[in-house]
């Protein structure tokens, strides 16, 4: 079985490698963390102008290469995690595309993954009963099984939700 797993670092990430460690415990597993260049990401967020200045005084291919470079530590990390949970795991980055959710699709049909694993990020209150922007645009356009494991924080805080629900449906 060949397991994708999406990983940023964040504790939902982490908490989705060691489920999956328990769930399919000697799987081949891809760690895979998604970056974009420095001019992506200005652009994206609004800041074009003002880090052009920036971009062009460090260079943008060193700025990029630092990027990348970080991004492959992050996955290098998971993929130690990984491997400490019982998977078989490689560390794997991939340039953004038009959308993280369409890059993870695309690094998912490259290494033929039966199964895409990713968290959700935790929020709280009503929207933690919503799934992050990414594992929601990952589970509605995957053509493959897709696993979003909510961080073990999140988790709880539902478990609450939902004892408080059977608490007051009982009027007790």
């Amino acid at each position: 079985m060949m397991v994708l797993i999406c990983y940023d670092g964040s504790a939902d990430a982490q908490a989705a490698i060691d489920r999956a460690g328990q769930l399919m415990p000697g799987s081949d597993a891809t760690v895979l963390v998604i970056w974009e260049t420095i001019l992506e990401t200005m652009t994206r967020n609004g800041s074009l102008g003002m880090g052009l200045g920036m971009v062009g005084a460090y260079g943008d291919e060193e700025a990029d290469a630092a990027i990348k470079k970080a991004a492959l530590d992050t996955a290098t990390d998971g993929a130690q995690r990984a491997a400490a949970a019982g998977l078989v795991a490689h560390p794997r980055v991939a340039s953004r595309q038009d959308d993280i959710a369409g890059s993870i699709l695309a690094v998912a049909a490259d290494v033929d993954a039966d199964v895409i694993v990713l968290g959700t990020r935790g929020r709280s209150g009503v929207k933690s009963l919503m799934l992050g922007s990414v594992s929601h645009a990952v589970l509605h356009h995957a053509d493959r099984p897709v696993l979003v494991i909510p961080s073990p924080a999140l988790a709880e805080e539902r478990h609450r939700w939902a004892d408080h629900a059977q608490l007051t449906a009982g009027g007790a």
